[in-house]
């Protein structure tokens, strides 16, 4: 028996485990929608998901409440970006959440470009508090659309998807990407207003009104029905899971629609639990017959 193997291994679960956790505490909808991808998927997304969710804490004010200065709160994202970045080069980290990423970031080939995109816009949470639209779309883009597009990464590997074919997919993957990151701004209005200090929606220039409202959730059924026409494309294991998050997301717009906007403005919009479940449940036929 190699024992040095058998440790490795052993701490590789562990690691993987402890970054499902992390998905666990944090996104009962996403968390969800994750259980329905098969295998490796799942892991990979998982272990994903881990990274992005503590570099977002840096940044939202866990790091600050814990007592950090703001100087502080910068270098701390400042290293640790770094540490994702050089994660890959090296087998072994006492961080299991970075040993985590590191597992899927070599397996899944996770692009460099995408990661530094995703830090820019963190780092913008730091210091801006108002976007014009141009800055809004990159932020978005770095915030959640380069995460579709690690997570297209983690469903494609070992596949070969013609070239016409992976560009729809990525385009799918953005757009699914850009909707979840909306709606969170919607849902989350009054921590990200009131406790944070940022209005992310250039259209939104004082308090959210019914107009308003109906403008931003008409972009984000744009968003949402361009992902809806890519997940036919995706392989099976990884299409139930993509159907479930998309139909989820689809709920929770449906009811910050049906909401007025000062519900909206300072009440946290949730799907109930009820509702969640058939999604789930229904999930698999949908991704089979659309």
């Amino acid at each position: 028996m190699d024992h040095r193997q058998t440790f490795l291994s052993r701490y590789d679960t562990a690691a993987c485990k402890a970054a499902h956790e992390i998905i666990s505490c944090y996104s009962t909808s996403f968390g969800l929608a994750t259980k329905l991808l098969r295998g490796r998927i799942r892991t990979d997304i998982s272990n994903l998901y881990a990274m992005v969710r503590i570099a977002d804490e840096i940044v939202d004010g866990t790091a600050q409440m814990a007592g950090l200065e703001p100087n502080a709160v910068s270098q701390l994202l400042d290293d640790y970006e770094a540490a994702v970045l050089a994660a890959p080069t090296q087998r072994f980290h006492a961080d299991p959440i970075l040993h985590a990423w590191a597992l899927s970031a070599r397996r899944c080939k996770f692009k460099t470009e995408h990661v530094q995109a995703f830090f820019t816009s963190m780092r913008n949470d730091l210091h801006k508090h108002n976007y014009e639209a141009a800055e809004f779309n990159e932020y978005v883009y770095g915030s959640a659309e380069v995460i579709g597009l690690m997570c297209l990464d983690a469903f494609l590997v070992e596949q070969h998807p013609r070239p016409h074919e992976r560009t729809m997919m990525e385009h799918g993957a953005r757009s699914l990407g850009s909707a979840f990151q909306k709606i969170n701004f919607l849902r989350d209005l009054e921590e990200d207003t009131h406790v944070l200090g940022r209005n992310y929606f250039p259209q939104l220039t004082g308090e959210l009104t019914d107009a308003t409202k109906a403008l931003l959730v008409a972009d984000i059924r744009t968003d949402l029905a361009a992902a809806y026409r890519c997940i036919p494309l995706l392989p099976f294991d990884a299409r139930v899971g993509v159907q479930a998050a998309a139909d989820l997301f689809t709920a929770l717009t449906d009811r910050i629609q049906e909401a007025s906007a000062v519900e909206v403005t300072h009440t946290r919009i949730r799907i109930p639990k009820a509702q969640k479940i058939a999604i789930i449940t229904r999930a698999p036929w949908r991704a089979l017959h659309g």
